[in-house]
């Protein structure tokens, strides 16, 4: 049989190079202020953009470098070498001390830019971890714990950022409010459902719908147990976050120069010009990697039983409720449950990852950006008496891909669009 693993890892390298900062970046920055240009850059592809930032205004407009200066919060590993801007490597998922550090400085520095100057922000995806700046009154340990408790607890991210919007001076609009002086332009990379400017990084330049009483709501629905610190601050309405008509936005402009749909449309390409039959389920698809698992599971097998050859995509962000001590992330473990549906099937292949290179995890740049599944999936589970359920029931996907040599290695990609999931139908 056909081994189809160059052309799934082609499809998923389409994806990722459609959103690299590299080839989309450029475009979209501003010429030249009268003052200094300000870059403020937080998320997987932090540091990468602001490199782009820096070609674009020091070897393309030829800006006398003292007029340039910023810092870059990334996750470790993600950092690249830049000459005027700072770049921090900060934890992810779970924050560590030094996304403290490049959150305040961040801070520092638009409330010093003044009314000639750009504050260039780039965003992309994890920026909501990499700056950490908890309120008033929270410790930094106790948002650690709570962002730990609400990864585990299986809330789509769009509820995890509500929480973190209104228990941090950063998020939520609030940097825009440090840097109210400057022109404002914020350029983002999208790795939410839809593209909501209010959720990309916690929407630290713009407007926010979300309150304190949905976050209190968040935290009641998945039964969290928080201190008082916590809940107090979650009463407290010096920590609402900054609402529509807010003047903190006066001067500040969004755009978007990456989204999860061009990323699916240029792995679309590639399957189809492979000569499959699309079935294209969105790039906005959330619930549960099992449960999602399940459904494309059963488009696969139906396609095969009718003689089918089609590649079956979907993008979005998948979530895990954590019930067992393993390790793994919604990738892999919707690779997992694909693995014990379709086990012994002839004819189909599959790959799940996640467009920054690292699906779960423990935050390090070696984290597997997810799992692919084919007939040698299903062999290696026979010969080494591998029960996918079992894995799956203890959440350890990177165990079980690592027993059977599935696990997808890419390396940090220095882009961040969520994920790509692709199968490939190849009828009976």
């Amino acid at each position: 049989m056909t081994d189809r693993r160059p052309l799934l890892r082609a499809i998923f390298d389409a994806a990722v190079a459609a959103a690299h900062p590299e080839i989309v970046l450029s475009a979209h920055l501003r010429p030249a202020p009268k003052g200094r240009v300000i870059c403020l850059a937080a998320g997987k592809a932090a540091a990468a953009m602001a490199a782009a930032a820096e070609r674009h205004y020091l070897d393309q407009l030829g800006i006398a470098p003292s007029k340039l200066s910023g810092v870059a919060t990334t996750r470790h590993g993600h950092g690249v070498p830049t000459r005027r801007i700072k770049v921090i490597e900060a934890g992810h998922p779970v924050p560590d001390e030094a996304g403290l550090r490049g959150a305040e400085d961040s801070l520092r520095l638009a409330a010093d830019a003044d009314a000639d100057d750009l504050l260039l922000v780039l965003l992309s995806g994890g920026g909501s971890a990499n700056w950490i700046a908890p309120v008033e009154g929270v410790s930094f340990t106790q948002k650690q714990q709570l962002t730990r408790a609400l990864l585990r607890s299986g809330a789509p991210i769009g509820e995890v950022n509500t929480v973190r919007k209104h228990l941090s001076r950063i998020k939520g609009g609030r940097l825009a409010r440090a840097g109210h002086r400057a022109d404002i332009v914020t350029l983002a990379i999208s790795d939410v459902p839809r593209d909501d400017p209010s959720a990309i990084a916690s929407g630290p330049t713009v407007p926010d719908s979300t309150t304190l009483a949905d976050a209190r709501a968040i935290v009641a629905k998945y039964g969290l147990t928080v201190d008082d610190t916590i809940r107090h601050a979650l009463d407290d309405a010096h920590n609402e976050s900054c609402k529509p008509g807010d003047p903190a936005f006066a001067r500040a402009h969004f755009e978007l120069v990456a989204q999860p749909k061009a990323s699916l449309d240029a792995a679309i390409k590639i399957a189809r010009q492979a000569g499959y039959g699309i079935i294209d389920l969105g790039a906005d698809l959330e619930g549960e990697a099992r449960d999602v698992a399940a459904d494309h599971a059963k488009l696969a097998l139906r396609a095969r039983a009718e003689g089918k050859r089609v590649a079956i995509l979907s993008g979005g962000e998948l979530t895990v409720t954590v019930r067992g001590n393993g390790r793994g992330g919604p990738n892999q473990e919707y690779a997992l449950a694909l693995a014990g549906l379709l086990r012994n099937t002839s004819g189909i292949s599959a790959l799940a990852a996640d467009t920054d290179g690292a699906d779960g995890g423990a935050g390090s740049a070696a984290d597997p950006a997810g799992a692919m599944i084919d007939a040698g999936t299903f062999a290696k589970m026979t010969s080494l008496g591998l029960d996918p359920d079992a894995y799956l029931d203890n959440n350890d996907a990177t165990a079980f891909f690592t027993a059977t040599g599935d696990l997808l290695l890419t390396g940090p990609t220095l882009t961040n669009v969520n994920d790509i999931r692709v199968i490939l139908v190849d009828g009976v």
